[in-house]
């Protein structure tokens, strides 16, 4: 009977960290390498993903994800003096499938967003990240390693994201 106990708890507290957004451990893995496209059509390999050494934001989204745009248009506000200040890099990949693909480059230009943004039209490199639900947030390190990871969007969450960013500078530990 206490087993059994144990074992609902078990699957309760898996529930609510996955409600919350909080995402499993993946601390120093290397990005999968795949084929996605940029939004000209020219085909890019995700193992090219590079930032010279600084830190790199890589989110999952879509245009018809209402938390993705919040997210996003939230951090394009403060982009610029997050650059200056860290040099991070913020790079993008719309999920968008072959019917709605065609809406992301006009998406990204009418938001004046300055993210590099990638198509990943087939899912392939979603599927390599494990990434379930959108927006799903990743950061990596200046060696290319996930550090960090985040699904959902909250008012405040971006303020945790340069947190972390900054950490990564500094070189403190980041907390899970």
């Amino acid at each position: 009977m206490i087993k059994n106990k144990n074992n609902i708890l078990t699957i309760i507290v898996v529930l609510l960290f996955s409600i919350s957004g909080y995402s499993q451990d993946s601390t120093n893995k290397e990005l999968p390498s795949v084929n996605i496209k940029t939004m000209d059509g020219k085909v890019f390999n995700t193992s090219l993903i590079y930032n010279d050494g600084k830190p790199i934001i890589l989110s999952f989204w879509a245009t018809w994800c209402k938390p993705c745009i919040k997210e996003l248009t939230t951090i394009a506000e403060l982009y610029s003096d997050w650059q200056k200040e860290t040099g991070v890099k913020i790079i993008l990949v719309s999920v968008d499938d072959s019917r709605t693909t065609y809406n992301v480059k006009p998406f990204v230009e009418g938001n004046d967003w300055s993210y590099e943004v990638f198509l990943d039209a087939n899912s392939d490199f979603k599927r390599a990240m494990n990434v379930n639900l959108i927006p799903h947030t990743f950061v990596l390190n200046g060696k290319g390693q996930i550090v960090w990871q985040h699904t959902s969007f909250t008012e405040g969450a971006e303020i945790e994201l340069i947190n972390i960013i900054r950490k990564i500078i500094k070189g403190e530990p980041i907390d899970k």
